[in-house]
């Protein structure tokens, strides 16, 4: 949509002067159109693309309920089930608090408390100020069964054309006690957009490198590598579903994502959007 404003303004002590010609031009997608105090695209609203990455921050308020299912198929193993409860806050100054329940379905099928989580995510600056939008992750884990961890990780996401979403994450993860496994992991996501708000497909994939005390020259590495799509039912609701293949040794021969989540608080479909290319100005 393109609006064109040619102001003219009449001076009745001489001609007429024609002021400069403003033309604002908004993007083709309503999900790109930037929302929010922090002038973000529509799509980060939910704080994830796809998966498995996550992608900068919740807009002030706004809040998500998400239910995760982890299964995986492990070589040499029985399968596993993991099953988390998120609840994501948007907070002002560009903050996100997470909150999670962690639970196991074992394989001799008894359900069990795993872990919980506290999540803070900050945003450098409002989105389009700097390139790939970074943002700062840190995370402590409370594990029932094995020592606490804590995580650390760069998320950087970008609209790297139009309909094609991108973003990255860096993360190094330590226990803080038994064989204090230290883990270096990258993900990575590359969504197109079939449908303006409603339907999107890509690539997602991981790669993990984990060591223990003692034995750091002999590295666990796992690479995974799958398609990916989300669904919007509704303006308020997102799936999620990413099976991912092992492709290394040290791998699972699949570690599947199905995610479920439901905004609270997001803008509304009659709310005003701002466009991305007026975002800063």
């Amino acid at each position: 949509m393109c609006a064109v404003i040619n102001a003219v303004k009449a001076d009745d002590a001489g001609p007429v002067t024609q002021l400069p010609v403003v033309t604002v031009t908004e993007p083709a997608l309503r999900e790109e159109a930037g929302v929010g105090p922090n002038n973000q695209p529509a799509w980060t609203t939910d704080g994830r693309l796809g998966s498995t990455t996550r992608a900068y921050v919740l807009p002030p308020w706004h809040v998500e309920l998400t239910q995760w299912w982890r299964p995986e198929a492990p070589r040499g193993g029985s399968p596993k089930h993991l099953f988390q409860e998120e609840i994501e806050i948007g907070l002002p100054y560009r903050f996100q608090l997470d909150l999670y329940e962690n639970w196991e379905l074992t394989s001799d099928g008894y359900v069990r408390h795993a872990a919980n989580q506290v999540e803070v995510r900050w945003a450098l600056a409002e989105w389009g100020r700097i390139p790939f939008n970074p943002t700062l992750y840190a995370e402590w884990k409370f594990n029932n069964a094995a020592a606490d961890t804590v995580e650390m990780k760069l998320l950087l996401s970008e609209v790297i054309a139009p309909r094609w979403h991108w973003g990255v994450n860096f993360t190094w993860e330590q226990q803080v006690g038994d064989g204090r496994e230290t883990e270096f992991a990258v993900s990575q996501a590359l969504s197109y957009t079939l449908v303006d708000e409603k339907l999107s497909a890509g690539v997602e994939m991981k790669f993990e490198h984990k060591t223990e005390q003692g034995s750091r020259s002999d590295a666990e590495i796992e690479f995974l590598i799958g398609p990916s799509i989300e669904w919007k039912p509704t303006t308020r609701t997102t799936l999620s579903v990413a099976p991912l293949f092992g492709v290394t040794d040290d791998s699972p021969h699949v570690q599947a994502f199905v995610i479920f989540s439901i905004g609270l608080g997001r803008e509304s479909e009659g709310e005003a959007r701002v466009p991305v290319s007026l975002k800063g100005n």
